[in-house]
């Protein structure tokens, strides 16, 4: 699938990688990346699976925003949010896998409805995309 990207981010890392800096080119984020201490590192900066959480949390809600609004299905409150949980272990075959649960709150919106939302926010995420079909991604609307 060709993508006519409107918009490019760029990110350089350096030093170990997981245990190095991170940031991005423009010079607007930089980041220490160290491993966290369930994996062996340090825990003391930032890890990989901490910045997809922070990024799909911030897109997801964004995309069900969007969806809401362009389907009728009324508004998703300001204070709505979606807590991103991103896992990471061992494959069987080898290598590591990631996987993710996402929490989401819409105060006041009927749980059927939220549920909607829910659902058509990830044909609108470009996260979604991404993870569709190579990561486990459940949804829980509380």
């Amino acid at each position: 699938m060709s993508v006519d990207a409107k918009y490019w981010a760029e990110a350089k890392a350096t030093g170990g990688g997981r245990n190095g800096m991170s940031g991005l080119v423009n010079g607007q984020l930089t980041v220490t990346m160290t491993s966290p201490k369930e994996l062996g590192g340090s825990g003391l900066g930032h890890n990989p699976e901490e910045l997809f959480a922070v990024g799909y949390a911030a897109c997801y809600l964004g995309a069900m925003r969007f969806v809401a609004k362009n389907e009728k299905l009324g508004t998703v409150p300001d204070d709505a949010s979606v807590n991103a949980h991103v896992g990471i272990g061992p494959r069987p075959e080898g290598g590591f896998a990631l996987s993710v649960r996402l929490v989401v709150k819409m105060p006041g919106v009927d749980k059927a409805v939220a549920e909607k939302i829910a659902e058509l926010g990830h044909f609108i995420c470009p996260y979604s995309h991404a993870t569709k079909g190579n990561i486990d991604v459940v949804t829980e609307v509380v």
